[in-house]
């Protein structure tokens, strides 16, 4: 994870990227941002995370033999829930009318654990990076909590966007993803 980190915190300390933070006024109070002038547009945002966890778990979950039931399914519907309340749980967020939310868990490529992806949708005056990124922290909150009696050293991370379609500054994909920014995933 820190590998992961380790650029974006060089380039911000070296300058040489700014990020404007919109949600501070000219005299530095907080404040929720104006969207209302803004035209709508079809916005996307897709995300992904991990947990790692032991292979006698995950063998579990896969498999549908975990105690608490059908773990997968129950995490899907959280991380929809998640997307859904992001503005309740995000102070400066908007509420924004969702039109989508796709979510898919996958085991890992090396068999380490779970992968979620959420890829979130709206026609809107606002993007839908939150949502997506909340979707992924709460289905792998829930994954947690439905299997951590079977192993409670399970770990959560990294989490992160992977691209972004809409709005003013137009497409934007993570650096360390392969592909076009405009690409899709299921």
């Amino acid at each position: 994870m820190s590998a992961m980190l380790g650029a974006p915190l060089r380039r911000l300390r070296s300058g040489m990227s700014q990020p404007g933070l919109s949600h501070l006024n000219a005299a530095g109070q907080v404040h929720m941002v104006e969207v209302g002038d803004r035209p709508a547009s079809d916005r996307r945002a897709v995300a992904e995370g991990y947990i790692a966890m032991a292979p006698e778990v995950l063998a579990l979950v896969l498999e549908g033999r975990a105690a608490k039931g059908d773990v997968l399914a129950v995490a899907r519907v959280a991380a929809i829930q998640g997307a859904k309340r992001t503005w309740e749980l995000i102070p400066l967020c908007h509420p924004i009318a969702l039109t989508g939310l796709e979510v898919l868990i996958e085991p890992t490529a090396d068999g380490s654990g779970l992968r979620l992806q959420a890829s979130a949708r709206t026609n809107g005056a606002t993007g839908v990076e939150m949502e997506a990124l909340t979707a992924v922290q709460v289905g792998l909150l829930t994954l947690y909590d439905m299997v951590k009696s079977a192993d409670p050293a399970m770990t959560i991370g990294p989490v992160r966007l992977l691209r972004k379609e809409g709005g003013r500054r137009g497409p934007w994909q993570h650096p360390d993803v392969p592909g076009p920014a405009g690409q899709t995933d299921g």
